[in-house]
């Protein structure tokens, strides 16, 4: 009866304890490539015949078993390799530092070579009369003549002084006026533009003088008149004046002049120089 009541009193008793991992469960090792030990009989990789530990290092051959990552291919270090760059500690650390201080030495520098003035020893050439490339080239290796630091300072261009409070680069564009978006201040703007041209154009149209009515004299009418041409009729001889045709196919000459009309029209799509041959359209 005591051990009953003690089992009702505990109730961490029945409660499930969470399981502890340690890290290796948690954080697996990279897993190495398979060897003939590892395999087992039903295994995606089990092969006949003569087997080799370089068989399955092979990316093209090694499969994938069922439920399971991918073995690499590549065989790994040892459990003491240390990934990564091995940084040796040459400067001696914090002691090194207080104790003393590495002054940097000062690398000494190849004097500076003069510019050649080539003014000067071509005015020296003229002067000695020399004209030639080779007796010019001569006179320079005899008469080497160089530029001081004082006049190279004046020859090259100083550079133009910039302000102290100036900002290099790319002005930043502005922002865009929502608020004159959403009041529409560019329509009314435009609307009072358009305002201001029309009373612009009425004022001119106002102020314009305006010309009294314009009266046609004859010298303005003789200046546009057009005499007409009289068109003669076409020559033709005396005796052939009175001379009536004679083949007439047409009944009447209504029906001569309508079919001449319906010629007229169709000249558009036949073809030949009279427009009398086929029509140009199937």
């Amino acid at each position: 009866m005591p051990e009953a009541k003690s089992s009702r009193q505990d109730p961490l008793r029945w409660k499930k304890q969470p399981v502890r991992r340690t890290v290796s469960q948690i954080c697996p090792p990279p897993r190495r490539p398979l060897t003939v030990a590892d395999i087992r009989p039903g295994m995606e990789n089990e092969r006949l015949g003569v087997v080799r530990d370089s068989m399955f290092q092979n990316p093209l051959i090694v499969k994938a078993e069922l439920g399971k990552p991918r073995e690499r291919s590549c065989s790994l270090p040892g459990v003491d390799f240390n990934y990564g760059l091995y940084t040796r500690g040459l400067d001696g650390g914090v002691p090194a530092a207080i104790g003393h201080w590495n002054v940097f030495k000062q690398q000494p520098t190849c004097p500076h070579e003069l510019t050649r003035n080539y003014i000067a020893m071509n005015r020296g050439a003229v002067k000695a009369g020399l004209v030639t490339a080779r007796e010019n080239f001569l006179y320079r290796q005899l008469n080497d003549i160089r530029i001081s630091d004082q006049e190279d300072r004046h020859v090259k261009k100083e550079l133009p002084s910039l302000p102290p409070n100036m900002t290099f680069g790319t002005p930043a564009r502005p922002s865009t006026p929502f608020f004159d978006l959403l009041q529409h201040r560019y329509q009314q703007l435009w609307v009072q533009e358009q305002k201001a041209t029309q009373k612009a154009i009425k004022l001119e149209k106002k102020h314009k003088v305006i010309l009294g009515k314009l009266y046609e004299t004859r010298s303005s009418q003789l200046r546009k008149y057009k005499p007409p041409v009289k068109l003669d009729a076409l020559w033709h001889m005396p005796h052939f004046q009175k001379v009536r045709p004679h083949l007439s196919t047409f009944p009447t000459e209504a029906d001569r002049q309508r079919a001449l009309r319906a010629h007229q029209d169709e000249q558009a799509v036949r073809q030949g120089t009279l427009r009398m041959g086929n029509y140009t359209h199937p």
